[in-house]
């Protein structure tokens, strides 16, 4: 990903609210504040490609950015809108295939870098901050699964209710 790379501008008190340094100490906060680099992209830059290969993860910060999912006849389909707060990227590092979406930003932000190697640099440094920050990407997944797991329940229930009388789902 291009876009300009600025010293780590970001604080301790930014990294607070978001979920994925809940639990985190003072500490912890500070040392990520001062090792994570902080991205600047323009609107409308491609982030990264569904298929590319990948070992960092983003925190929006500031500004919106958009994850497209390919369909099979290739249009590309809007399957989240991500602002402050949000993260994405993260199955790369967990799972180490490539990238299952694409993302592009829509408007000014401001990115939050997390490396794998920033993720091994943790566990050195503190195991139980590590661990937290690893269960809070977990509780997020199992959160983003359950979404999944309802809207494909919906679609499904729709769809035999448009093509086969309710006397034969049973």
């Amino acid at each position: 990903m291009s876009g300009n790379t600025l010293p780590a501008e970001v604080q301790p008190s930014e990294l607070r609210p978001i979920g994925l340094f809940g639990g985190l100490t003072d500490e912890n906060l500070q040392h990520l504040a001062d090792t994570l680099q902080v991205l600047t992209p323009p609107p409308g830059q491609t982030l990264f490609r569904e298929g590319d290969e990948g070992r960092d993860m983003f925190v929006v910060l500031e500004g919106e950015v958009e994850v497209l999912k390919r369909s099979r006849t290739g249009t590309d389909a809007r399957v989240a809108l991500l602002g402050p707060g949000d993260w994405f990227g993260e199955m790369s590092i967990l799972d180490v295939q490539p990238r299952s979406a694409t993302v592009q930003g829509l408007a000014p932000a401001r990115l939050l870098r997390i490396r794998t190697q920033d993720l091994e640099a943790l566990y050195r440094q503190d195991i139980k901050a590590y661990s937290l920050v690893v269960l809070n990407l977990a509780r997020e997944l199992s959160r983003r699964l359950r979404v999944a797991d309802a809207m494909i329940a919906d679609f499904v229930a729709d769809f035999l209710d448009s093509y086969l009388p309710s006397s034969r789902r049973r």
